[in-house]
């Protein structure tokens, strides 16, 4: 039988039922050991008292004649020469009083039928046998195996029944969470799951459902705005390509004029490249669950490459592009890829360079502290609006001035969140009117010595 085809409800009840079973058999073979032993003892006490009498008139002397015993009560006497002076037992053990005289004394069971004490009294004249026999009082321990098994049946069936109720009493407010939930998927909106005034685990489950359910809520409305504006950010380009190629099909008068307008395209189509790829790269990042490791070695060689390849798209400028990487321990790994940290270094010097414009100076700085790695991006391109600063690593978000020229308004997005992902953080020290400074610093392991 699959157990985990049966509802929760049912297997808190079969398994509770199971215990208390498993607990009523333990109980009843003891409970019923203890009466079997009540009873043993008992009828033991019972020809103890039976033979008293007779014991005590062998120690007297007084055996000449021998009283009978009372009703129901059997009793045999041998004297020392062997001869049977009393003999009330029933036929079945009548005859061998003789062989139960010679044997030890105390008591046993002969047969199925009788509880029988065998008592040696030793006296001047030799050595007496005092036999007294009981029927076994198996009708007693009958009728109590039955009432044990009666009430215990009694006593299981109710345990079930009521381990039935009050499962289906705590699993209530699950029942209503769940519907709840039919109901909020049915009509998407704002509410939450109800939670009830209880501080126990379903309120618990129900509170961290609800975070999950915001979470949610949060990760779709902004997955939505993201469309909404990677649509924006496609429909323009798009639309100047068609015009620019609208334009080269109808009125270009000369080659000269169709090839300014294929160029204008090109840029366009440029442009939208570099947005598919800034949005794919957004979504390998949102899917990353573990973040890549490079040395710290590695790190200060890609720094260094960041460092030409800025220099190449600054070909021509007025543009100075330093770096220095200021490191102690170059086998220190450290929680980002190195291809990943060449992405952060290069849009950080794309926006500087968009920044700083046709002449300006761009440093860049890697610095090892306790625990980290610290990449520093700075440049002397007039800073940025302090009112955009809070949105500056909002995806889509593009400042009005030259900063952002051209761009889509993801390259910093795209460094936060390669930070997030590592573990570290990125953060803006913006001097309006001078320049801005981007720190991004990463975690870095402890290297065993």
């Amino acid at each position: 039988m699959n157990l985990s085809r049966l509802s929760i409800r049912a297997r808190i009840t079969g398994g509770s039922l199971l215990i208390a079973i498993l607990i009523s058999i333990v109980a009843g073979i003891v409970i019923f050991a203890q009466v079997q032993r009540i009873v043993s003892d008992g009828q033991e006490r019972l020809l103890e008292g039976i033979e008293g009498p007779y014991v005590t008139a062998i120690h007297s002397g007084d055996t000449e004649e021998m009283d009978l015993p009372g009703p129901g009560q059997f009793v045999a006497v041998v004297d020392p020469t062997g001869q049977v002076v009393l003999n009330t037992l029933p036929n079945g053990l009548a005859d061998a009083v003789t062989t139960i005289a010679g044997e030890p004394d105390g008591v046993r069971t002969i047969g199925e039928d009788y509880l029988v004490r065998s008592t040696s009294v030793t006296t001047a004249d030799g050595l007496w046998h005092v036999i007294t026999a009981s029927m076994n009082d198996d009708e007693v321990l009958r009728e109590v195996a039955l009432l044990l098994i009666g009430s215990l049946t009694v006593i299981n069936l109710a345990f079930g029944a009521a381990a039935w109720l009050i499962g289906s009493a705590a699993l209530a407010p699950v029942t209503r969470l769940r519907r709840s939930a039919e109901e909020l998927v049915a009509a998407p909106g704002t509410d939450l799951l109800p939670v009830g005034p209880a501080k126990d685990e379903i309120s618990e489950l129900a509170s961290t459902l609800n975070e999950l359910i915001g979470d949610l809520r949060t990760s779709a409305e902004r997955e939505r705005q993201i469309v909404s504006d990677a649509s924006h950010e496609f429909r323009t380009p798009l639309a100047i390509i068609q015009t620019r190629l609208e334009l080269a099909q109808r009125q270009a008068t000369s080659l000269a004029d169709m090839k300014a307008d294929v160029t204008a395209a090109q840029k366009t189509v440029a442009r939208l490249s570099s947005l598919a790829t800034s949005m794919l790269e957004l979504s390998r990042i949102d899917s990353q669950a573990e973040p890549g490791r490079a040395s710290i070695a590695e790190l200060a060689a890609e720094l260094a490459d960041a460092a030409d390849r800025g220099r190449h798209r600054a070909a021509g400028l007025g543009i100075r592009i330093d770096y220095t990487a200021e490191t102690h321990d170059d086998d220190a790994i450290a929680f980002v890829s190195e291809p990943d940290f060449g992405r952060v270094c290069d849009n950080l010097v794309g926006n500087a360079l968009d920044a700083v414009g046709e002449e300006g100076t761009i440093e860049m700085r890697l610095v090892q502290e306790a625990g980290s790695i610290r990449l520093s991006v700075s440049d002397d391109g007039g800073g940025m609006d302090p009112a955009y600063v809070p949105h500056a690593f909002d995806r889509f978000s593009r400042e009005s001035t030259a900063r952002t020229r051209g761009g889509a308004g993801l390259g910093l997005s795209i460094v936060a969140g390669i930070a997030s992902v590592s573990g570290g953080t990125a953060t803006l020290d913006n001097v309006p009117g001078v320049g801005l400074r981007v720190d991004v610093a990463f975690p870095v392991a402890r290297v065993e010595t």
